[in-house]
Formats: C-alpha cells, sequence, structure tokens
C-alpha cells in the first residue's frame, strides 16, 4: 500500500542521509554501515576505559611505593611514567576489534547480525574489485536500514531465520568463493563471463533481494516473508564457484 511503501522509503532515506551525515563528519571513515562503527566505539571507548584504569593503579602504585619508602625519586619518576607511556601504546594498539568468522556469522543472534556482517565485509573489502566494493559499500546501507527492522524480532521468527540465511550465510559465502579464486584467473573470462563479472552481479542480486526483504519487514509482511534463491545460481553454474570453484 502507498503508506507502508512510503515508511520503507522513509527507512531507507534516513539511512542514506546517515550514511553522508557519517562520512561528512569522519563517523564511519573506514566503515560501511553504522553498526559496524557503532561496535568500533564501543570498543574504543571499554580500551579508553581500560588505559586509564591501568594508569590509575600504576599512579597509585607509585604513590604508595613513594609513601612506604619515603619517595621514588627520579628514577622512580621516571619508570612511572615510561609505565604509564607503554599502557597507554599498548592499550591504543592491541587487541583491535575482533572479526568474526564465518561461522560466528552463521550462528549470530538476529540483533547483533548486522553489525557483525559489516565488520566481516569491511575485512574483504581489499580482496575484491572496484565494482564490487562500491555493491559491498551500498550493501552496507542497507544493512543498517535491515537492522532498524530487526530490532523488533526474536532470534527464531520464520522472517529472522530467512534474513539469517541471507546475510550471515548467502553473502559470505558468495565473497569466500570468489576470494578462493587465485587472485591471476579472477578477471579471466570463462564460460558467460569473468568470477570478477559473476561476483558483481550475484552481489547486485543479493543488493536487491536485502531491499526487497527490508521492504516487506517495513510493511509488516512478516508471515509473507520468503527469501528468494534465485541469486545463488552463482553457485551452481554463472557465478564465481559454478566456474573456478570445483
Amino acid at each position: 500500500m502507498p503508506g507502508e511503501a512510503h515508511n520503507s522509503d522513509v527507512i531507507l532515506r534516513q539511512a542514506k542521509q546517515s550514511l553522508v551525515n557519517n562520512r561528512d563528519f569522519g563517523g564511519r571513515r573506514n566503515s560501511i554501515g553504522r553498526r559496524s562503527a557503532a561496535i568500533k566505539r564501543e570498543h574504543a571507548v571499554r580500551q579508553t576505559k581500560r588505559a586509564m584504569a591501568t594508569v590509575g593503579a600504576i599512579v597509585f602504585a607509585a604513590m604508595a611505593a613513594g609513601l612506604i619508602i619515603d619517595g621514588i625519586g627520579i628514577t622512580g619518576v621516571l619508570l612511572t611514567m615510561m609505565a604509564i607511556f607503554a599502557a597507554v601504546a599498548f592499550f591504543a594498539a592491541v587487541p583491535k576489534v575482533k572479526i568474526p568468522t564465518r561461522e560466528a556469522l552463521r550462528g549470530s543472534d538476529v540483533k547483533s547480525l548486522v553489525g557483525r556482517t559489516e565488520l566481516w565485509l569491511e575485512q574483504q573489502r581489499p580482496a575484491l574489485p572496484s565494482p564490487a566494493v562500491q555493491l559491498v559499500d551500498t550493501i552496507g546501507l542497507q544493512l543498517d536500514a535491515l537492522g532498524t527492522q530487526l530490532d523488533g524480532l526474536t532470534d527464531n521468527a520464520p522472517a529472522a531465520v530467512e534474513v539469517r540465511k541471507l546475510v550471515g550465510d548467502h553473502l559470505p559465502e558468495l565473497i569466500s568463493s570468489y576470494t578462493a579464486i587465485p587472485r591471476h584467473l579472477r578477471g579471466e573470462v570463462q564460460g558467460s563471463g569473468s568470477p570478477d563479472q559473476h561476483l558483481v552481479d550475484s552481489l547486485g542480486k543479493i543488493s536487491t533481494e536485502i531491499d526487497s526483504v527490508t521492504r516487506q519487514l517495513a510493511s509488516g509482511a512478516i508471515d509473507n516473508l520468503a527469501i528468494k534463491t534465485r541469486y545463488l545460481d552463482y553457485k551452481y553454474g554463472a557465478g564465481p564457484e559454478g566456474e573456478n570453484g570445483q
């Protein structure tokens, strides 16, 4: 209905505007979506708190030692400063945000699926051809819109199960099938096209399907939600795995 279509359009426009705003203010930077960016921010906040707690413990230990031995002297002050610097450097460098594995994506709960998938996709971007990178960025935007709809679903809801299959299973499988092909063979035309071309075509189909699912969920058509599997034809003949993955 017109009102339902309008609601889904509003969600996608809001997500797109958020993408623009985040790019303008550096909020996303290397992130393809708001949810992966949020995971990184939360990780940074935790690291900052840990660093501050460690620095506080070092300063407290230095003060306690000074009281016990009646001063720590210049050497003690220098050692304390070095310990503080080392602690700050450590927490600034490691550990980085942990990138989920394909198995972890497949088992993700519905509320964390979007953010974790975005993190995984970001890790794959350097291995993809330019047109595919652009599609991955578009999918990141679409996943943000999809995530808004998923927030109201339980893990066992039929729609959640179907979305988890599409986003947490089929999408990573497509990209993993492509990256498994030796780099020098990805541009070679074999049969109906090259692995590069098949990857772009298949990502385009998945992008279209994610948009369709988001619109169905936004319109309340949960009972009628059925993920199409036509885009999986890449696996059985026209795509990277069908052509070169055997």
